[in-house]
């Protein structure tokens, strides 16, 4: 039986979701070598630095590759970078036919290497599941044509919307199954993000029990407040602290005592606070494609204020905890009118245990 372009590039799909959270700042990639309606040749994408999708898959079907048709999830490379071009190993293979998922989003790249691969005789179609493909890529996307990172906002709240009493007591207002599942979400971002008064709150470690890879955990503290014994500094995970000048904030004995366990990167001013958006830059200049804001309300309500998340995961617990002094999940400036409300878009709602995950994507 003749299997169509999507069947195969589900399966090269699949590929690239093995390395998810693992190849920052490069994307998730899948490939496959098809002949005669036999794969010869699988690979993906482990690691920046290692070899690309195509290369492996290629690799693996060695001579026979000539005349086949390859499957790849992304457009393949023509510039130089950790590794060498990727359309040049595919012109050499002898391949007759490449099927594309997506064009490569990177300005250096961005159709290029399929005109390089039309140029040399081979059949080319692009767009193959590309709406799934720029969902698993939604990091790299933002981040390569932006030069800012994904940021997603995730709260555990409950019914009436309070991460905690007006005591500041929030343990715990969500499952275990709600709670385990954020832990793995951990793992599929560069760094985890939350404010000071977390810290000072609930003093978290911000660890990922589940991977072996560690985010980088980023504190939003303008004053720096940090206490130098907060569970944030036990692990080896990195901290950085992004913080006001001294110019501008608060001069304290702590900025030593904090430099020497964290990186501390100064940001512009706005309002008397920190400035979220060259944060945001900042923090993509070293390399972050992705941040997962994790609270407190303070520091997420700013980001809603300012534009600056792409995508939300509210845990909802249906506990009601009320009191006017509760402590909110979205606090800032907020709306004067209803209207004007943000609205979200591509809407799912999940069970998770006894609580309701809502995702969404900011309109």
């Amino acid at each position: 039986m003749r299997r169509n372009h999507e069947y195969y590039m589900n399966l090269a799909i699949k590929l690239a979701l093995k390395a998810k959270g693992r190849t920052s700042p490069n994307p998730l990639v899948g490939a496959l070598v098809v002949k005669k309606n036999k794969i010869i040749g699988k690979g993906f994408h482990s690691k920046a630095g290692l070899a690309h999708a195509e290369v492996v898959a290629l690799d693996e079907a060695g001579d026979k590759a000539e005349g086949a048709t390859l499957y790849v999830t992304l457009e393949p490379c023509c510039h130089f970078g950790r590794t060498p071009p990727c359309v040049a190993r595919v012109i050499k293979s002898g391949v007759k036919e490449v099927i594309v998922g997506m064009i490569d989003p990177n300005p250096l790249n961005n159709g290029k290497g399929i005109e390089i691969l039309k140029q040399n005789k081979i059949l080319v179609k692009v767009g193959v599941l590309e709406d799934k493909l720029k969902r698993i890529n939604e990091h790299f996307i933002k981040y390569i044509t932006k030069r800012m990172p994904f940021v997603m906002v995730k709260v555990a709240q409950s019914l009436d919307g309070r991460i905690a009493t007006k005591t500041g007591d929030s343990k715990w207002i969500t499952s275990d199954k709600s709670r385990s599942f954020a832990h793995r979400l951990r793992a599929d971002f560069d760094a985890i993000a939350v404010g000071v008064n977390t810290v000072l709150r609930d003093n978290p470690k911000l660890d990922a029990w589940f991977s072996k890879k560690h985010p980088i955990k980023v504190i939003v503290d303008s004053q720096l407040s940090t206490p130098e014994k907060s569970n944030i500094f036990s692990t080896s995970a990195p901290v950085v602290i992004a913080t006001l000048a001294a110019s501008l904030g608060q001069e304290t004995e702590n900025r030593e005592i904090l430099a020497k366990k964290a990186k501390i990167i100064e940001v512009k001013e706005k309002a008397g606070q920190i400035n979220l958006k060259d944060m945001l830059k900042k923090l993509a200049a070293m390399g972050i494609t992705s941040i997962l804001v994790e609270g407190g309300g303070t520091l997420i309500g700013s980001l809603f204020d300012e534009g600056l998340v792409d995508k939300i995961m509210f845990f909802i617990s249906p506990k009601i905890i009320g009191g006017k002094d509760a402590i909110s999940s979205v606090m800032g400036g907020g709306v004067v009118r209803v209207e004007r409300a943000l609205k979200l878009k591509d809407l799912t709602l999940k069970r998770m245990g006894e609580d309701m995950l809502i995702e969404g994507y900011i309109k």
